[in-house]
This record gives structure tokens, C-alpha cells and sequence, in this order.
């Protein structure tokens, strides 16, 4: 049997990671010193999520 799943709990992982890359974008353009640091942690989030999530599926 198929698991029907609603419309939050397909969206809410990507809504959330597309809201932490506007905050690091927005961070990036606002100043300088912490909000660098935002930027980065904030910007390199999503590529983290992505080599982890790849690293996963591959074949051991």
C-alpha cells in the first residue's frame, strides 16, 4: 500500500531551504563582518544538504 503524503510534508524540507538561501543572499548584499558569516553558513547549507543526501544514495 502507497503512503499518501500532504502537500506540507512534501514542501516543507525545500520551503525551508529556499528561505535560508534568501536569508544568505540577503545577508551577502546587506553588510559586512557577521553577516558574512550568515552568508556563508546560510549559502553553503543546501550544497551540504546536497553532497549528503548524494553520499547516501550511492551504492556501497
Amino acid at each position: 500500500m502507497v503512503a499518501h503524503r500532504s502537500l506540507t510534508e512534501i514542501f516543507a524540507a525545500p520551503l525551508v531551504i529556499a528561505i535560508v538561501s534568501t536569508v544568505g543572499l540577503i545577508s551577502a548584499l546587506v553588510g559586512d563582518g557577521w553577516w558574512d558569516a550568515v552568508s556563508w553558513v546560510a549559502l553553503g547549507l543546501p550544497v551540504l544538504l546536497y553532497l549528503l543526501f548524494i553520499w547516501r544514495r550511492r551504492p556501497n
